[in-house]
């Protein structure tokens, strides 16, 4: 197992202790709610989110499944509480109800790895089998790399959700969970991915987040922090890009709307990025949701991010910009089943000037994803319907 509990124990940060003492405290009074509520499920995305494949599962069953027995967390000073809070059952996350309904529920369902009451103490219950209850993986993008920390040594999950037939085949094989385990049911949110796109202008641009870049664990940060940041090569690519004259004249002749909307682990920092067309939003979380962004741009700017896979599905054109490729394998993820130059939806650029010159050809061309792209998509893509919520409820119920 490597390392021993007593070795990760010690790594649980000062903070999360008074969540043992929490835990402690919820166990024997979960011994009594579970007498009541012998199938509760708890259903979340990310603490401050109510937008990923948690969300659209939650209102799925609260919709057409009434009589299960359903909560959701999430933190009600978030600004995405209000598109729960109607629609069933809500507890405030990290909160001692949010331990005692952890430790109550038969099915307790994520689109992070993450998603529970606190983390670290969580982790440390069901990977060393002191807490048995089963967990759900409704995952955030498709897994196209080798993600060590997803595999099943590190996780325990009972189910881990797949989107697609190579990542499915790939996670089945590569990452060591039991047999059936692994089940390729769609994505939850693709029922609500279809395009809006029609009539408008606009491109999105969307780089993911670099592990081996400082960030901070809370919402405060000062000086140094940003100096840090802005000394980066993740920082100076993206800003110079957003500052490009060329570009810049360009949205303007064609009056295209840019936004640029970096991942929320990068969010902390966007006051640094400056823009040199008054065409450039520079787009801050929550006010924008990355999904309608999907649905309503018609060109998609990104690095390694997986919501290429969201955008592609769309058959709508996209490019990566990757000018740190050889530090992303290094620092970040091995390569896993997916090869950009050989199974990508776009081209790769590696300089400023080549991925300009690629959006140029493509608005110039329409904006339409190419035929190559295209016939790779319709092969990489195995569910078009609208059945993704209802698959993964009903391989719920199963398990």
């Amino acid at each position: 197992m490597g390392q021993s509990f007593w070795q990760k124990l010690q790594r649980v940060k000062a903070k999360d202790i008074g969540n043992i003492f929490v835990f402690a405290l919820a166990l024997p009074v979960s011994a009594v709610y579970k007498r009541k509520r012998k199938d509760l499920w708890l259903i979340c995305d990310n603490e401050n989110e109510a937008r990923d494949n948690g969300y659209w599962l939650y209102k799925y069953i609260r919709e057409h499944h009434k009589e299960q027995d359903v909560m959701y967390a999430i933190n009600k000073k978030s600004p995405d509480y209000a598109r729960v809070k109607d629609l069933g059952p809500v507890v405030q996350y990290g909160s001692f109800m949010h331990w005692l309904y952890y430790l109550t529920a038969s099915k307790n369902i994520s689109s992070q790895k993450e998603g529970k009451p606190n983390a670290a103490v969580c982790y440390l219950l069901e990977v060393y089998g002191i807490l048995k209850n089963k967990r759900i993986f409704l995952q955030h993008g498709i897994t196209k790399d080798d993600v060590e920390f997803l595999h099943y040594k590190n996780t325990k999950m009972r189910m881990f959700v797949c989107a697609v037939e190579r990542e499915y085949q790939y996670v089945k094989e590569k990452f060591g969970y039991p047999d059936g385990w692994v089940q390729k049911l769609g994505f939850c949110r693709f029922d609500n991915l279809f395009d809006t796109s029609q009539g408008k202008r606009q491109i999105l641009v969307m780089p993911t987040w670099r592990n081996w870049i400082s960030i901070p664990t809370t919402e405060s940060y000062d000086q140094e922090d940003i100096s840090r940041f802005t000394d980066t090569k993740y920082f100076r690519c993206w800003n110079e890009f957003l500052c490009d004259e060329r570009l810049a004249d360009f949205l303007d002749k064609e009056n295209i709307r840019l936004v640029f909307y970096p991942h929320r682990g990068m969010q902390k920092f966007i006051q640094s990025f400056r823009a040199l067309s008054p065409h450039i939003v520079i787009a801050k979380w929550p006010e924008y949701d990355v999904q309608e962004l999907l649905k309503e741009s018609n060109l998609l700017v990104t690095d390694y991010s997986s919501i290429a896979m969201d955008f592609a599905y769309l058959r709508k054109p996209l490019i990566y910009y990757q000018f740190d490729y050889e530090m992303f394998r290094k620092g970040q993820y091995s390569e896993g089943y997916f090869s950009y130059e050989n199974d990508g939806f776009g081209k790769v650029c590696k300089k400023e000037q080549d991925i300009i010159a690629e959006i140029k050809a493509i608005v110039g061309d329409g904006t339409r994803m190419p035929a190559v792209y295209k016939q790779r998509v319709d092969e990489f893509f195995c569910y078009r319907d609208r059945d993704n919520c209802k698959r993964n409820y009903e391989a719920i119920c199963k398990l």
